[in-house]
């Protein structure tokens, strides 16, 4: 299980390349409705915003990782994690080619969430602009569903996590994965997201998650 989560939270990391351009505008935006001053003064409704994003992982784990014990009830246990595990290898490769802008068929897996997001969207609106971390932490509750093929890759990797439980924990490691690199743009770092949309970078950060992706296979057969 340390394994996983040692995983999980590497690939939140390394798709910080991703974090740029799906999240860096909402982040923006954001930071500048919040009241002005220091980077410091501004940390705690930041902290707000990634907390409430990464409770929504949390959530969506549970769920997932509870889908996955299911299935594995109706169904002989090895068999259903085994297929599991499978298709998360293969999800982990398409996120590593999506990453790496090889192949970006996970923004079709992106559509799928439009409906829920759609009802959600408008609802974030009420609390903008942000005037307290509660606030902001509400706010980032609704902010953990936007769609994002990063973030759908994570999941159903957390089906095959095993229980509630551990899908939870799996999303939670995923999620603290991901905060560096959004604090770090909610903090203006213009030179951070010039380095992370850096083609190289991005095709590194690519192969790495291709390699968790083939590693899961390969504990499969």
């Amino acid at each position: 299980m340390i394994e996983t989560l040692a995983g999980a939270f590497l690939v939140g990391l390394l798709g910080g390349v991703h974090c740029a351009g799906m999240c860096g505008g909402i982040v923006g935006a954001l930071t500048l409705g919040l009241p002005q001053g220091k980077t410091l003064q501004q940390l705690p409704y930041h902290l707000g915003y990634n907390s409430g994003r990464i409770f929504s992982y949390i959530i969506a784990g549970g769920i997932m990782g509870g889908l996955g014990m299911l299935l594995a009830e109706v169904a002989a246990v090895d068999q259903v994690q085994r297929i599991l595990l499978i298709m998360a290898g293969i999800f982990m490769i398409l996120l590593g080619l999506y990453l790496a802008d090889w192949w970006r068929i996970l923004t079709r897996v992106e559509t799928m969430g439009l409906p829920l997001w759609k009802k959600l969207e408008p609802l974030g609106r009420r609390f903008m602009p942000v005037r307290s971390p509660l606030q902001a932490f509400t706010l980032g509750l609704i902010w953990g569903w936007l769609p994002c093929g990063l973030v759908y890759s994570a999941l159903i990797w957390s089906i095959s996590a095993g229980g509630i439980l551990p899908g939870a924990l799996l999303m939670l490691a995923f999620g603290l994965g991901t905060l560096p690199n959004l604090l770090l743009m909610g903090a203006a770092a213009g030179g951070l997201q010039n380095l992370i949309r850096n083609i190289w970078v991005k095709r590194l950060a690519g192969l790495l998650v291709i390699g968790f992706g083939l590693h899961a296979l390969w504990r499969a057969f």
